[in-house]
């Protein structure tokens, strides 16, 4: 169940942008926001789901929202969904950049089509989105949040394309948070631990294919909603990093400052988890 809800005005009647809002995280996201007052835009690819949920934010909490098909790592695609929302709004007040897709594969048994696949979607959609949104972000003084991960802390195997985009959007938006330094934009990178949403259902692996796959987690693994208040309340305090990893400030320690001993401590339990659950 959320917690305080009803209880700041902040974002009330905000324009809130939230990419892959239909399902785990944005959709936890979107419900959050909506209860908060904002106008939620949702950005997704499947046209049903987007109709549903922006029905459901109506029916249940009284929201103005607007929901889009758009496939963010199509630039064309996302400039003219970002005109369409500022048409509509006036403009964006945040920019949410959660949509994301992951795999299951070895480095070595990686296609290269897989690796751009990821980085077309979780770091030029990103990348993307906030081009398009960031002049009406900047005109007012609104907020930019990046959907990262537990493993910008500790490497996890079979995961080295969606890891290195994860990367790969902390040097682009602590950049642009150093560009932005004589604006009123703020920057927050989260950095959620394992959550229970349905990413893994559609996971590509080495050649390509989608195939479902187990749930890999250490640690207690976080509800959506429980991620999505958290980041809630890190965008009304207006962090720049918000970490909420499963894992503990001693482990993400070990993990930064002795990686030949994390890997001696971690990698074995994850071992252990891909042959007891099935292959990773």
């Amino acid at each position: 169940m959320y917690r305080k809800v009803f209880t700041n005005k902040v974002f009330d009647r905000k324009v809130v942008l939230i990419t892959g809002g239909c399902a785990g995280i944005g959709r936890a996201l979107a419900e959050r926001m909506a209860q908060a007052g904002a106008r939620v835009v949702i950005f997704d690819l499947d046209q049903n789901a987007i109709d549903g949920l922006v029905q459901h934010l109506v029916d249940h909490h009284n929201a103005d929202a607007l929901g889009l098909r758009c496939d963010v790592s199509d630039v064309a695609a996302v400039q003219q969904a970002v005109a369409l929302v500022v048409e509509r709004f006036g403009g964006i007040d945040v920019l949410i950049n959660n949509a994301g897709i992951t795999h299951r594969s070895r480095v070595a048994e990686t296609s290269l089509a897989v690796f751009e696949r990821i980085m077309a979607v979780n770091f030029y959609g990103a990348l993307h989105c906030t081009q398009a949104a960031l002049p009406s972000l900047v005109a007012r003084n609104g907020q930019i949040i990046v959907l990262s991960s537990l493993s910008q802390y500790a490497p996890v195997p079979d995961r080295g394309a969606y890891n290195a985009s994860k990367h790969a959007l902390h040097g682009l938006f602590e950049t642009l948070r150093t560009e932005l330094a004589d604006t009123d934009v703020n920057v927050m990178l989260v950095c959620p631990g394992y959550t229970a949403t349905d990413l893994r259902k559609n996971v590509l692996v080495g050649d390509g294919s989608t195939a479902p796959q187990p749930a890999l987690a250490v640690g207690r693994v976080a509800s959506p909603q429980d991620v999505a208040e958290s980041i809630y309340q890190g965008a009304l305090k207006r962090r720049q990093l918000l970490v909420l990893s499963n894992l503990d400030w001693r482990a993400r320690l070990v993990a930064r400052c002795f990686p030949r001993a994390f890997e001696h401590l971690l990698l074995p339990r994850l071992a252990g988890a891909r042959n007891t659950q099935g292959t990773g």
